[in-house]
């Protein structure tokens, strides 16, 4: 099925979506991709715009994927306001709107799994036990249906972005993978859906993530090479604002996630913490 409201086409299933992409291809047309669960921000508009600005026509999903959910996870209060994003999505330019239920994306007799390791079960992957596979598995569905020339990624979620594009190397999927870097608030903070789970006072406190990763990157460009000094400075900053329960804070390779005790090529340091009830993850590049 699909509706058309302002020049932006709403598809929910799998033929509607190839009929479409089939006619812009026939057309001459480059696809652009950007797949987002909703509850959109200005970070997502930024990726459709880095869409529209290197490709004929956008496609954007809006997909909360269960199988990236772990239990006790935040899959049944994930804000879901669809109407909003749709006219967000109508103002940013946006082309199509791929909108699937569950059973579309994962019908019925659905037995496959894509896991990359040891990738995967690092970082965000050692919290959150199965995460990295339910991306992957979802991520290599809605690029094949898709079939985009180009797909745009965050670079807030560095892991997701560095895992996605090693698995469409290891698939010889015929996609480029662009990283867009993280837009933030005023006060330094990464835009997330999950921002608005924050009351007044963690919100605050949350700020000390982008600083503390700052004033490492701050660190770094004035000389420190060494891994754990790097990452001290970060924690030290955060935990003076209060927060306490921090998963990680980790100095990596950029372009292999692997860790670096002495930074002797381009890094990155990243993090994931807990505020409030509210897991939030960030990253800065050493570079």
């Amino acid at each position: 099925m699909q509706s058309e409201e302002n020049d932006m086409v709403i598809l929910t299933d799998r033929n509607a979506l190839r009929a479409w992409v089939a006619q812009q291809r026939s057309s001459g047309h480059t696809l652009g991709f950007v797949p987002t669960m909703g509850a959109l921000h200005a970070g997502h508009l930024h990726l459709v715009d880095q869409s529209r600005a290197h490709t004929d026509r956008t496609v954007v999903s809006i997909f909360v994927n269960p199988t990236q959910f772990g239990p006790g996870e935040d899959f049944d209060r994930y804000p879901r306001i669809p109407d909003q994003d749709q006219r967000l999505l109508r103002q940013g330019g946006c082309h199509a709107l791929f909108y699937p239920d569950v059973a579309t994306i994962y019908p019925e007799g659905f037995q496959t799994t894509v896991r990359v390791e040891p990738l995967g079960s690092d970082l965000c992957g050692r919290e959150r036990p199965g995460h990295f596979q339910g991306v992957a598995t979802v991520v290599t569905v809605l690029l094949n249906l898709v079939k985009a020339d180009k797909a745009f990624f965050g670079l807030k979620d560095y892991q997701q972005f560095v895992i996605i594009r090693q698995l469409v190397r290891d698939l010889s999927m015929d996609v480029a993978i662009e990283g867009v870097p993280t837009v933030r608030e005023e006060d330094g903070l990464a835009m997330s859906s999950r921002n608005r789970y924050l009351s007044i006072e963690d919100r605050r406190r949350a700020t000390a993530i982008s600083a503390g990763l700052a004033a490492a990157r701050t660190a770094f460009m004035a000389g420190e090479r060494e891994a754990g000094r790097l990452e001290a400075i970060a924690r030290r900053i955060m935990v003076e604002a209060g927060i306490h329960r921090i998963q990680y804070i980790s100095v990596r390779s950029a372009s292999t996630l692997l860790p670096m005790k002495t930074i002797d090529s381009e890094g990155v340091i990243l993090t994931a913490v807990k505020v409030g009830s509210t897991r939030l993850i960030d990253n800065m590049l050493l570079m």
